[in-house]
């Protein structure tokens, strides 16, 4: 079963500086039929402005990955962290039993456009925690790259959960598949370009829950950007 979430119904926000679409419900966006799928709880794509961020703030209990689609994110947190998080890098901040942190854009000319993106621990009160790791697009193009998963393998990102994110760069007319275990599910975010997913044309922005399917087929229509949620 494929349920569409299409990018024109996400909830949407402006403040001058900051413009957000959401998946599902956030901040004053609140749909009860959009709380999350299984352990995954946020898809904010946020466009921030040139020298503008979310100044410092505190989280607790929550998985939050970043994921840059252009431009370059400045990170600092309360564990003494400072980054810049670019195209082709996840960063992987486990807020546990409490962490403030700032994201800025580090350009004072560009935009920076990403994803945030946040999934529910499997327990609460872990240690807080870091991680940022790069993957070329030679890893990514016309194959599904483990980027973070429970047991960090093969490079990927360590995620407090039972959760797997594969990311891909697809031609037009490339595919790949994903086999789903028995009882897992998945959540399939197209970040840019067109792919069919199941048959089904997805765009940029536009989302999909799969249940009940041993493999997730994608397509590419148009040069695009993929990412693939495996779920318990």
């Amino acid at each position: 079963m494929l349920t569409i979430r299409r990018s024109a119904d996400r909830g949407k926000s402006e403040i001058g500086w900051l413009k957000s679409y959401h998946t599902f419900s956030f901040s004053d966006y609140w749909d009860p039929e959009h709380m999350g799928f299984r352990a995954l709880r946020v898809i904010n794509d946020d466009t921030v402005k040139p020298g503008a961020g979310f100044g410092t703030h505190s989280h607790r209990d929550m998985e939050i990955l970043t994921y840059v689609i252009s431009g370059a994110l400045g990170h600092k947190d309360s564990l003494g962290t400072g980054s810049t998080i670019r195209p082709g890098e996840l960063q992987r901040m486990s807020a546990g039993m409490g962490v403030s942190h700032s994201e800025m854009n580090a350009s004072q000319s560009e935009p920076v456009h990403f994803l945030q993106i946040w999934i529910l621990p499997e327990r609460k009160g872990i240690d807080p925690g870091y991680e940022q790791h790069a993957f070329s697009e030679e890893e990514r193009r016309g194959k599904l790259r483990l980027v973070a998963s429970r047991d960090g393998r093969d490079g990927a990102v360590t995620v407090h959960q039972d959760v797997e994110l594969w990311a891909t760069l697809l031609d037009p007319g490339s595919v790949v598949e994903h086999r789903m275990a028995a009882g897992r599910h998945a959540w399939v975010q197209i970040v840019r370009g067109v792919v069919q997913v199941d048959g089904q044309r997805l765009a940029a922005g536009d989302g999909a829950a799969i249940s009940d399917v041993k493999t997730v087929k994608i397509t590419g229509v148009e040069p695009s950007e993929v990412l693939l949620f495996d779920l318990a």
